[in-house]
């Protein structure tokens, strides 16, 4: 027989699976010993953990043995909670709280980290009128009040983890809680908070005895201070608008984080903080400026039809250095509504979280809205009030609005004129744009007279958009088929939801729009004619005929959703002023005089031309120039 033999071909192929099984063997056992240096990492690192932290589930003094004595108990305590075991060898080293109120709030605070747990406003009801359920600032551990404290040993004590003392006593009307997270029976950091009949601001003090024996004070203590803000308000894409961080820095500056998904700021010498949630806040205040301050705010509303519970969640970090190796600050809590004239009277610029706008806006709202329909809300229902502040206000500009119609009606009754002259000129547009401006002066008219007035109230417009969404009387009064005229008010629910419209139908943003659609209507024709169409220029009347349809859909759009007291400021606003027009129309306006007044004024001397006319005519003037070098190069 023939000797087998192994061929070529299958000794490489032997060759490399034997290689194969030997990598991958090689492999495994390198991974597996990898795996292993990593746990062992992992668990000196928890161990080092252990050791170097307080535990988030403190030992308490009863999970001891009950038969040792004080003294091993604390022993047995140190190792986990170092000069802090004193304190978990209390009774009060316990779940329970502390509660105070007054006639606007009721407070409860927790022996486990001394902090505020619940914050209820009596005065309010949540969502919906009459529910029973009162709005809760704070509850169900929303929020987190923290200090971070480091030992000599560099170990980190969390106050949020440890049990204080509670000790409440009265002083006349005032209430004085006093939480005490002690080292020694005469070693301790205090909160005391001290609430004061009828007010929703609340004394705050931090204050520290003998900590410096077992701390290290070198360095700035952190405080903590998180918050997820409830949704109190029907809409809360709506609430979510006006929900945002304000801070004081700087000697009295104020400002907010913005309305981004993630907001961050950095205020130096920061004096407050203000977590505002619309209609309410959340305010820490401090007598001692606080350098290195951090806050950021996140956005939770990724789905308002999903995401109903929470609109925000701020943080803030407060570096609290010590002074002498102790803690000694004097604060307030604030938490209540957002309510410029609660917020004023504590003469610590807290109102300024009040978006009343900037400049003459703010002024308008701070000097004659916000006085005005406190007056007027005092003593009558809050839909009735507004319909008679803007009659007020309405009938304030009056005179303004007469100036306004005058010169619309002398510039309609110039029209035939003016066209004459467009008639004449077709072929020279410069020319007909300079003597049209002579007819104006000669006649003692000037174009822009009706736009100034109009200018006038625009400010007086911008400042309601910012006022009626911050008044916090109007939360939850009824006017009409309204239920609560800070929110929308909804007469038909939509099967499906409209892009930017929504999923309902506001009748008071429904009947403003048509109100504007009339006052337009009536307004568009004169409005033409102010001012002398340009070459080059669009052409007004077709912009015009537009706006009489495109303003109206806008405002639809954007008031849907908007409180229906701003809605209804609008409807009010525009019937009055169709109402005024129509008077003054009638009654002051006659076309057969003005146009016998214009014909005196071209008989006497022309009018020195204002500013205004002088620098139109040199500007037209230097466009013909340029228009004529522009041809004659085009000739060359």
């Amino acid at each position: 027989m023939e000797e087998k033999k192994f061929d070529k071909n299958s000794i490489i192929g032997f060759g490399l699976i034997f290689v194969i099984v030997m990598w991958m063997m090689y492999n495994s056992q390198q991974t597996a010993v990898k795996e292993q240096a990593e746990k062992a990492k992992k668990e000196k690192l928890e161990k080092q953990k252990k050791v170097t932290t307080v535990p988030t589930a403190p030992i308490t003094a009863t999970a001891i043995d009950s038969t040792v004595s004080d003294t091993t108990k604390l022993q047995q305590l140190q190792g986990a909670l170092g000069s802090f075991a004193y304190s978990a060898t209390l009774p009060t080293a316990k779940e329970s709280v502390t509660e105070i109120s007054n006639a606007v709030m009721t407070l409860k605070i927790a022996n486990k980290g001394g902090q505020i747990v619940d914050v209820t406003l009596k005065n309010f009801d949540k969502i919906k009128k009459k529910s029973g359920e009162l709005v809760s600032l704070i509850k169900n551990n929303n929020t987190e009040f923290n200090i971070e404290l480091q030992g000599k040993d560099n170990r980190i004590f969390n106050t949020k983890d440890l049990y204080f003392e509670p000790t409440l006593t009265k002083v006349g009307a005032n209430q004085i809680l006093s939480m005490k997270l002690k080292t020694s029976p005469n070693e301790f950091l205090e909160y005391k908070y001290v609430l004061k009949p009828n007010e929703y601001m609340v004394d705050f003090d931090i204050h520290s005895q003998g900590l410096n024996k077992s701390l290290n004070t070198s360095k700035p203590a952190d405080l903590l201070w998180d918050m997820k803000t409830f949704r109190n308000e029907k809409s809360i894409s709506y609430e979510n608008r006006f929900t945002e961080i304000y801070y004081e820095y700087n000697n009295g500056k104020v400002d907010y984080a913005g309305l981004g998904k993630q907001e961050d700021e950095a205020p130096e010498n920061a004096t407050f903080i203000a977590y505002k949630q619309h209609l309410f806040a959340s305010i820490l205040l401090t007598g001692t400026p606080i350098d290195g301050a951090k806050v950021s705010s996140t956005d939770l509303v990724n789905d308002d039809k999903k995401d109903t519970i929470y609109t925000k969640h701020f943080k803030s970090t407060l570096p609290l250095a010590f002074k002498n190796g102790e803690l000694d600050y004097k604060m307030n809590w604030y938490y209540g509504p957002a309510d410029y004239k609660i917020l004023n009277k504590y003469d610590r610029n807290m109102e300024d979280i009040i978006a009343l706008g900037w400049g003459i806006f703010g002024w308008i709202n701070k000097f004659i809205f916000i006085p005005l329909f406190g007056f007027l809300s005092s003593f009558m229902g809050l839909g009735i009030a507004i319909i008679l502040f803007t009659v007020l206000i309405k009938i304030a500009m009056s005179p303004i609005t007469f100036k306004s119609f005058l010169s619309q009606a002398k510039m309609k009754v110039l029209r035939p004129e003016i066209a004459e002259l467009g008639e004449k000129f077709k072929k020279d547009p410069m020319k007909k744009q300079q003597e049209t401006m002579k007819l104006y002066n000669k006649a003692g008219v000037n174009p822009m007279a009706g736009c100034i007035p109009a200018l006038i109230q625009l400010p007086f417009m911008y400042a309601s958009f910012q006022f009626f969404p911050s008044a916090v009387e109007l939360r939850q009064k009824g006017f009409l088929w309204a239920d609560d005229l800070s929110s929308f008010d909804s007469i038909l629910k939509l099967p499906f939801n409209i892009p930017f419209y929504g999923d309902h139908v506001s009748l008071f943003a429904l009947l403003a729009a048509i109100a504007i659609f009339f006052y337009m209507k009536m307004t568009s024709g004169d409005q033409q004619m102010q001012a002398p169409q340009q070459e080059g220029m669009p052409d007004m009347a077709k912009i015009m005929k537009i706006m009489i349809y495109l303003s109206p859909i806008m405002m639809l759009i954007f008031f849907n959703n908007y409180g229906s007291g701003l809605s209804l400021y609008n409807l009010m606003s525009n019937i009055i002023t169709i109402g005024i027009m129509i008077v003054i129309k009638k009654y002051f306006i006659d076309s057969d005089k003005i146009h016998a007044q214009i014909q005196e004024n071209k008989l006497k001397e022309p009018k020195k031309q204002g500013r205004f006319q002088q620098k139109l005519q040199e500007v037209m003037q230097q466009a013909e120039e340029q228009k004529k070098i522009q041809a004659q190069q085009k000739k060359k």
